[in-house]
């Protein structure tokens, strides 16, 4: 987990409790890593978790556009990661993703990993208009059905041009975009 100052690392893996504690720490009490008590077998390390990776297997890019340029996905490589999912707006640089693809890394774009939150976004809208409330449950259950078609388009389209699933999700967020055009009439 990181945040703007740095990252703690969890060399034995993450407790749920450990998690409870950092959750309401950053979501409740606005409390930076830099100040937050350690618990065991927790470390803080100042600066980019990427410049120094832990042994893992997934990293998931949450933060800021550019933050994993090609020397970082060199670490990641190394630590071990062989899946980038990212949760934020463009947080590899063209040359990390390529760097992933050449070395067997699976890639989950932003465009595609990154849209539940611009879908919780378009609920929270839609409530807005409709003037009502939609339980958590409900929520979840409307972005689950958001994700897993968003999933299944990009596979699709990937199948379909004999590419690789990251492109698959370019494809179909490309053709999303000329249909709704299309619709508009604006082509």
């Amino acid at each position: 987990m990181s945040d703007s100052g740095g990252c703690i690392q969890a060399k034995d893996g993450l407790t749920t409790e450990a998690l409870a504690k950092a959750m309401q720490a950053k979501n409740e009490d606005r409390i930076p890593f830099t100040e937050m008590v350690m618990e065991q077998g927790l470390e803080f390390q100042q600066g980019s978790v990427w410049a120094n990776p832990p042994a893992a297997d997934i990293a998931l890019p949450c933060a800021v556009q550019n933050e994993i340029d090609l020397v970082a996905a060199e670490k990641l490589k190394a630590a071990g990661v062989i899946l980038v999912a990212e949760g934020a707006n463009m947080p590899s640089t063209n040359e990390a993703i390529d760097f992933y693809i050449k070395n067997g890394i699976d890639y989950g774009p932003g465009k595609a990993a990154n849209a539940g939150g611009v879908g919780v976004s378009a609920l929270e809208m839609a409530q807005n208009a409709m003037r009502t409330t939609w339980t958590r449950e409900e929520v979840e259950a409307r972005l689950d059905e958001m994700m897993v078609h968003i999933f299944k388009c990009s596979s699709e389209a990937a199948q379909e041009f004999g590419v690789p699933l990251y492109q698959g999700a370019n494809i179909a967020g490309g053709r999303r975009v000329l249909e709704a055009m299309l619709a508009e009439g604006v082509m």
